[in-house]
C-alpha cells in the first residue's frame, strides 16, 4: 500500500473511508502496571518519546508537565521551564533534527506561559493551558524518533505524554517532511526616537528592501510554509500610544526581489485581525493567545497557520515581518515556523539555553 494524501485526509467528509492503515501509539504509562504513568527527566537528561521504524505518520501528540514536588506554585525557582525544555524530531534517520522548538512554544504560546486557546493544529487545554495538543500530520518513510531534553538546573520534572501513529506499508515520494525552528532578536534592532513626535515614530518612513525585517524562517528545497507563532515583548517605555505593529509582512519566495509577490500591510493584518487588537481571540486558524497589557504593553503572542493556503516554493524561501513600519522599534521578538519540505532541509541550531529566557514582566 503507498499512501497517497489525496485518498487519505481527515476531512469530515472522508471518514467514511476505510483504511488499511495501522494504529500505534508511544506514551508514558507504567510498565508495572501501577499509576506512576509518567517520564522523570533529571536535569540535563535526554528522553526518548518515540523511536518508530518503518514508513507511517505521527497525527496527534499530548503533553503535560509538572516539577516533582507538586506544589501549588510549582515553578518558582525556574519558571522559564516551558523554554529550558526542548521538543526535537527526526526522520528516516537524519543528524540533525527537522523540529528543534522549546517545548510550550512548539504548542503554540510564548514567553515560557501557557493559557488555554484553541486552534486547528495546536491547542493549549484547561486548566490554563496545562494540557499541549498537536495535530500537524508528521510523516516518515522509514523511521522516526522523538526527544525532549531538559536544560532545566535545579528541578527534576514528571512528563506524561503520548504519540499517536499510523504505520503504512510505505510512504508516497512526493510527501514532504514537518518542520518546526524558534527563532529569536531580542531586542530588534530599531531606531532611536529622539525628537520625533509619537505619531512619526510610529507611522512614518520608508522600508524599500525588507533586509532588516525580524526573520521568521529561512529555508531551502522545496516545500510549503504552513505558519507560525510570533512572540512580542513590548520593550517601549512611554504613556502614549504604543502599539507594537504596523509591521507588514514580506514572504520572499526563490530568491524573489523585494517587492515580494506577497507583501502585506501591517502585523495585525497578517495575523488576521484588524485595528490594533487588544483582546484574546482565537479560530481554527489565526489568533491571539496573549493579547499584552494595558496600551499594549507586556507580552504578546499571536498565530497564523496556512491550512487552506500552504505557500510554495521550489529553491527557497524566506518569511519576514517589520518590526515596527519600516523596522523603527526594539522590541523582543520570537518565533516558531512550521514548514514542510523535501529532504535533506539546511541544518538549523536552536539558541543556547540563556539566549531563549523570558524577560521579566
Amino acid at each position: 500500500m503507498t499512501v497517497d494524501y489525496g485518498w487519505h485526509g481527515s476531512s469530515l467528509r472522508d471518514l467514511p473511508r476505510l483504511r488499511s492503515s495501522r494504529r500505534g501509539r508511544s506514551s508514558s504509562w507504567d510498565r508495572s502496571g501501577g499509576n506512576e504513568d509518567r517520564l522523570t527527566i533529571a536535569p540535563g537528561r535526554t528522553a526518548t518519546l518515540t523511536e518508530i521504524r518503518g514508513a507511517g505518520s505521527i497525527n496527534h501528540i499530548w503533553v503535560t508537565v509538572a516539577n516533582e514536588r507538586m506544589t501549588p506554585d510549582p515553578w518558582m525557582r525556574e519558571p522559564e521551564y516551558l523554554r529550558k525544555l526542548v521538543l526535537r524530531a527526526y526522520w528516516d534517520g537524519e543528524r540533525q533534527p527537522s523540529v528543534a522548538v522549546p517545548l510550550g512554544d512548539f504548542f503554540g504560546v510564548g514567553h515560557g506561559r501557557t493559557t488555554n486557546f484553541v486552534s486547528a493544529p495546536l491547542q493549549m487545554s484547561p486548566q490554563d493551558g496545562k494540557a499541549f495538543n498537536c495535530f500537524f500530520p508528521m510523516p516518515f518513510s522509514t523511521g522516526a524518533r522523538l526527544e525532549i531534553s531538559s536544560e532545566l538546573v535545579h528541578e527534576r520534572v514528571f512528563f506524561y505524554y503520548y504519540v499517536d501513529y499510523e504505520l503504512f506499508d510505505e510512504l508516497g515520494a512526493d510527501i514532504g517532511r514537518f518542520h518546526a525552528q524558534w527563532r529569536r532578536s531580542d531586542p530588534c534592532p530599531g531606531v532611536d526616537q529622539r525628537s520625533e513626535s509619537n505619531d512619526r515614530f510610529l507611522f512614518t518612513g520608508t522600508n524599500l528592501d525588507g533586509l532588516d525585517n525580524y526573520t521568521i524562517l529561512e529555508a531551502a528545497g522545496r516545500g510549503h510554509y504552513v505558519g507560525c507563532v510570533l512572540n512580542i515583548h513590548n520593550l517601549r517605555d512611554t504613556n502614549e500610544w504604543n502599539w507594537y505593529g504596523e509591521g507588514d509582512d514580506m514572504i520572499f519566495i526563490d530568491g524573489q526581489r523585494w517587492p515580494p509577490t506577497l507583501h502585506g500591510t501591517g502585523t495585525e493584518d497578517y495575523f488576521n485581525t484588524a485595528w490594533c487588537p487588544a483582546e484574546s481571540y482565537h479560530a481554527p486558524y489565526h489568533g491571539i493567545t496573549l493579547p499584552g497589557g494595558d496600551n499594549w504593553s507586556g507580552q504578546i503572542s499571536l498565530y497564523r497557520f496556512h491550512i487552506e493556503d500552504p505557500i510554495p516554493f521550489q529553491r527557497s524561501i524566506r518569511v519576514s515581518i517589520e518590526h515596527g513600519h519600516a523596522n523603527k522599534r526594539s522590541d523582543d521578538y520570537s518565533s516558531v515556523a512550521y514548514w514542510y519540505q523535501s529532504e535533506p532541509h539546511a541544518p538549523f541550531s536552536l539558541a543556547p539555553v540563556e539566549q531563549r529566557i523570558p524577560r521579566a514582566l
